[in-house]
């Protein structure tokens, strides 16, 4: 049996996904071996093949290299004194981050700690959307302490993690407004939120009094949110690469303004996987790539107009 992995051979274009094989790999002491179903692609993925950002700077040296931080599948073995779960026990987890990837293999040894127990009611699709981006939509939210009747603006509420932050902020009662597109007014009017088209207006013509942003496009758009929010309102900015000049902005304004970089916590993994298996929480997936499509799947990511995950199915 042999591991079929995706591997980033050159940071540029898409071409440089590269299917390849290895050893499946053996367990040591507190990891357990799973066999993936199920791997999300995420914006930082594709950012990191074409060589922008932290990861890609930290691993020039490591080509090729196999990114992925998303998986969901079935453990197939434990190592030394790994005993959280069983063989044939469904799992998900945030692995790997920032400088390990290896998601977008079909075999990889992980740490016992790093994963969650799927519940059944959740499928492995669900899971594997949820460990970066649940996790970046709650940090955001917790850091920007959204609370009760807070006016929430979201921007692009409809992506991987906007559609999660949409419903995250909901459930802790804020008042959500947020930006989409056209063709999906109508879906984040589902989830709870005031959706407004960015295609017919910005969004400092639609709304104002905002509490709170959280910035998940940064660039000109982040930049004319900002004319939305009241006095004493609390940014919290996403995207790493316009990050100093939101909070720069920000502040001058008087707004209180972080940037943010996710931290994989399992037990917030836990949270959501509880959340998604009560209707709490519901995950949207545009679209499956088998494995071997992953150049399909990045390019799909690349338009910014995904509706919710893009997820690669590794079990060819």
């Amino acid at each position: 049996m042999e591991n079929k992995q995706i591997a980033i051979t050159e940071f540029g274009g898409v071409d440089n996904l590269v299917l390849q094989t290895s050893a499946i790999p053996e367990p040591q002491e507190g990891e357990v071996v799973v066999k993936v179903a199920f791997s999300g692609v995420n914006p930082i993925d594709v950012k990191t093949r074409a060589g922008l950002g932290w990861a890609a700077a930290q691993n020039k040296d490591n080509l090729p290299w196999v990114p992925g931080y998303d998986i969901s599948g079935q453990v197939i073995a434990c190592g030394e004194s790994a005993e959280r779960f069983s063989v044939g026990a469904n799992v998900a987890g945030f692995i790997g981050f920032p400088l390990q990837g290896g998601g977008y293999s079909q075999y990889v040894a992980v740490p016992e700690s790093a994963l969650s127990a799927v519940p059944d009611a959740v499928t492995l699709e669900a899971a594997a959307a949820l460990p970066l981006a649940s996790q970046t939509a709650a940090q955001a939210l917790n850091k920007a302490e959204v609370k009760e009747g807070d006016r929430v603006l979201i921007l692009a509420g409809a992506g991987g993690v906007g559609h999660l932050a949409v419903q995250i902020a909901v459930a802790a009662k804020a008042e959500v407004y947020t930006t989409c597109s056209e063709a999906n007014l109508d879906y984040l009017a589902t989830l709870g939120a005031h959706a407004i088209n960015y295609q017919f207006a910005p969004a400092s013509e639609r709304v104002s009094d905002v509490d709170v942003l959280i910035d998940l496009v940064g660039g000109d758009t982040a930049l004319d949110a900002l004319k939305c929010l009241k006095d004493g309102a609390r940014v919290v900015t996403v995207p790493t690469l316009s990050a100093e000049l939101i909070c720069e902005k920000a502040q001058l304004l008087g707004f209180t303004a972080s940037g943010m970089l996710v931290e994989p916590q399992p037990e917030q993994m836990d949270t959501m996987l509880y959340m998604v298996s009560v209707g709490l929480l519901k995950t949207e997936v545009q679209r499956i790539f088998p494995i071997e499509e992953a150049q399909a799947a990045h390019l799909q990511v690349e338009t910014g107009h995904t509706r919710g995950k893009v997820l690669l199915d590794m079990k060819c």
